[in-house]
C-alpha cells in the first residue's frame, strides 16, 4: 500500500516509516526542515500549518493511508504560545484530514491521554474527554477535526512516549537516562500516574491501524499505569543507575505553566483483544529501551 506519514523526523513518525518500509509498503515521510532520518522511503519537507503546501504534498504522494503523529507536544510551550499550539495541532490536523477526505485515504490520527482531566483515570476508549490547558485543548480539537473530515478515521491515543535514540528534543525517558547516567538528581512526580509508552511499540500499533484501515478510538500505549517515581526506579534497576538519584516531588510544588492530569493512564483491553501488535508491560518496555540505548553507545 501507499502510505504517507507526518512528523517523519519525530520519535513515533520515524519508527512508523521504518516499520512500514520493512513491511514492503511504499512510504512518503513529511517533516519540518531537512530530513533527519535514515531509510529508503521518500521524504518531503513540509510545514503542516500551511494548508496549500500540505494539500500539494499529499496530492502528489497520493497515499491510500495517512498516519498523522506530527504534533506540538511540549506542554508548557503550548501554554505560553497558544497561537503556535493551535496552528501545529489543530490547523495542521484539519489540513491533513481535508486532504485525506479529498483523496479517499484512510486516516490514523495520533492523540494523547491529556484530553482527559486526570481525575478518574485510567480511561478506556468510551470515556468522555475533559481537556485542561492549551496542549490538551488543541489535541482534543485536533481529534474533532480528524473525525469531522474523515468520520471513519482512527484516533490513536498514547501517553508519555519515550525511546532511544531521541528524535529532536529529549523525550521523558531519554532525558531521564541522560541525567541519571551523569549522576544527576532528578525530580519526578510521585502523584502523577501515566501509561508510559515505548515509541517502537506505539509505532507498531499505529502502523497496524493503518495497514488494516481500522477506525474508532484506540489506546495505543504502555500496558501498565504507574506513577513517574515508580517508572524512574524501575528504569534505574534495568539500567544499573542509583535509585537514590530519584527525588520524589508533587506536581503542585513545581509551579509549571500548564496543568497536567494527575490520575491519568489509559486502559488497553481493546488493543489487547483486537490488535496483533500488543501493548508492552513496563519491564519489557524498559528492557527494549535499555537494549536500544546500549546499541546506540556501541556497547
Amino acid at each position: 500500500m501507499r502510505f504517507l506519514v507526518t512528523g517523519s523526523n519525530g520519535l513515533v513518525g520515524s519508527r512508523v516509516c521504518a516499520l512500514l518500509e520493512k513491511a514492503g509498503h511504499q512510504v512518503v515521510g513529511l517533516g519540518r526542515g531537512p530530513r533527519r532520518t535514515t531509510g529508503a522511503y521518500s521524504y518531503v519537507e513540509c510545514d503542516l500549518t500551511r494548508e496549500q503546501d500540505v494539500a500539494t504534498a499529499i496530492e502528489v504522494a497520493a497515499p491510500e493511508v495517512i498516519l498523522h503523529p506530527a504534533s506540538m507536544t511540549e506542554v508548557d510551550a503550548c501554554e505560553r504560545d497558544p497561537e503556535q499550539a493551535f496552528a501545529a495541532n489543530v490547523t495542521a490536523t484539519a489540513a491533513v484530514a481535508r486532504s485525506a477526505r479529498k483523496l479517499g485515504a484512510h486516516l490514523v490520527h495520533v492523540s494523547t491521554d491529556y484530553v482527559f482531566d486526570g481525575e478518574h483515570g485510567p480511561y478506556d476508549e468510551q470515556a468522555l474527554p475533559n481537556p485542561r490547558g492549551v496542549y490538551a485543548l488543541t489535541k482534543h480539537m485536533a481529534e474533532q477535526a480528524a473525525r469531522t473530515f474523515v468520520p471513519g478515521c482512527a484516533i490513536a491515543r498514547t501517553a508519555v512516549v519515550y525511546g532511544w535514540p531521541a528524535a529532536g528534543r529529549l523525550n521523558f525517558g531519554a532525558w531521564l537516562v541522560g541525567s541519571l547516567e551523569k549522576g544527576q538528581q532528578v525530580r519526578l512526580f510521585e502523584d502523577q500516574f501515566v501509561s508510559a509508552s515505548l515509541a517502537d511499540s506505539v509505532a507498531a500499533m499505529v502502523s497496524e491501524l493503518g495497514e488494516r484501515k481500522l477506525g474508532g478510538i484506540w489506546n495505543t500505549c504502555g500496558a501498565e499505569v504507574v506513577d513517574r517515581v515508580s517508572f524512574g526506579r524501575a528504569l534505574c534497576e534495568v539500567f544499573g543507575f542509583d535509585p537514590q538519584l530519584i527525588v520524589p516531588t508533587r506536581l503542585a510544588d513545581m509551579k509549571l505553566a500548564s496543568p497536567r492530569p494527575l490520575r491519568s493512564g489509559l486502559k488497553v483491553d481493546k488493543v489487547r483483544s483486537l490488535l496483533s501488535a500488543q501493548p508492552l508491560p513496563l519491564a519489557e518496555s524498559l528492557k527494549r529501551f535499555h537494549a536500544a540505548w546500549q546499541a546506540g553507545r556501541g556497547s
